[in-house]
């Protein structure tokens, strides 16, 4: 057994970073005082993502991702730059226990969806710059990595309701097919800037494990039990576009907003479907703490695909032990071959720019820890 030299790799990650100080001040300056341009804003955050790129290879992982440090929100800033498509600013509302919860923005489909301009090129474009200044690592080769959000949640969040019927009276196979080439028109954009590697982020996978979601879906008309098998045709329309060379990779996520999750439930509602139908070469799965059920769902792997395992928690700074992530892994080896398995945090540190609850050195140390492990156990 030994380390990839593709991706994903045996240490990766999700991608999002805790924001430095200076650029959450830039991006109020920017924002809500209006007292800069959108050009000195871009230049702290170029800053931001030089630091935060040596930072990802000082810790050891070959991966590199921009941190999503000029995003806000991990979904709304990508699909509200797709032709068709109007999204509204997700709130925030109080839990009884005290904490904040970021309620589903508000997605409409209100046009035939298009690929209106190249959207993470030149973001891109900065990244593998800064990824190519620090050459070849102890690690190896590092590889820039682009995260999107995933196309069903032009659907999930509001089902045939929030998809306009003049422009899609039926949405079987127009709008399907319209938001695939959409998205394989950007994949192609940042291929031919040099990305091999996407990963796309869902929530509605995760969410229909859960019980609450799943008569959410009810209550908008859509079967919970025929919807991951809908999505993993979606999705598979989208990898049809994939350019050659490109790994796609899905992460599946329960919440990720001020340390809160918002879907509980075992991976067994969607495994067959995520795990067996799509046809992407892997799977980023949350598996930190008891909310995500047993391993068995491991089981409707397909030959050749990847899962890593989201086994180090990213919403609190205690330390997850070495042993007990070894120990973990190989129950995970039970039902998927150990060569089809890598190791990463359960998600990013920041989905939204407010960030986790967890300390700048907790993120490092964790990271840290996801490499040292999985040289052991793979290395």
């Amino acid at each position: 057994m030994t380390l990839r030299t593709t991706p994903p790799f045996r240490a990766d990650h999700v991608g999002s970073f805790l924001r430095p100080k200076y650029l959450l001040e830039a991006r109020e300056q920017f924002f809500v005082n209006k007292a800069i341009t959108a050009e000195q804003l871009r230049a702290v955050e170029d800053r931001a993502i030089t630091e935060i790129v040596k930072f990802q290879a000082d810790v050891g992982l070959q991966s590199i991702t921009d941190g999503e440090f000029r995003r806000t929100y991990f979904h709304i800033d990508f699909l509200e730059q797709l032709g068709g498509v109007k999204t509204d600013i997700p709130v925030t509302v109080k839990r009884a226990d005290g904490t904040e919860e970021l309620a589903p923005p508000v997605i409409r489909v209100i046009d035939k969806v298009r690929h209106a301009k190249n959207i993470q090129l030149a973001d891109f474009q900065y990244l593998k710059a800064q990824v190519e200044a620090l050459g070849l690592q102890p690690q190896g080769a590092l590889t820039p990595k682009v995260t999107i959000p995933s196309p069903t949640m032009l659907h999930f969040r509001g089902g045939r309701a929030g998809i306009s019927r003049e422009a899609y009276p039926e949405l079987d196979p127009a709008f399907y097919d319209d938001v695939a080439k959409a998205y394989g028109d950007e994949l192609q954009s940042l291929a031919d800037a040099g990305c091999t590697y996407v990963q796309m982020d869902d929530t509605n996978l995760a969410y229909l494990c859960d019980e609450k979601m799943r008569e959410a879906a009810r209550q908008r008309g859509d079967d919970p039990n025929e919807l991951p098998h809908r999505y993993a045709q979606f999705i598979n329309k989208v990898v049809a576009h994939k350019p050659a060379g490109m790994t796609l990779a899905m992460h599946l996520c329960r919440g990720n907003f001020k340390s809160t999750h918002a879907a509980a439930g075992n991976y067994e509602p969607v495994a067959e479907a995520l795990l067996s139908e799509m046809k992407l070469d892997a799977f980023f799965l949350e598996y930190d703490d008891d909310r995500s059920g047993d391993f068995r769902p491991l089981r409707f792997l397909s030959k050749g695909k990847i899962v890593v395992l989201g086994l180090v928690t990213t919403k609190f700074g205690a330390m997850e032990s070495k042993d007990v992530l070894k120990r973990r892994i190989e129950e995970a080896a039970q039902y998927a071959p150990l060569d089809q398995l890598c190791l990463s945090p359960q998600c990013g540190f920041s989905s939204t720019v407010h960030g986790n609850n967890i300390a700048v050195e907790d993120q490092r140390n964790k990271l840290r820890l996801v490499v040292e492990t999985a040289q052991e156990v793979w290395g």
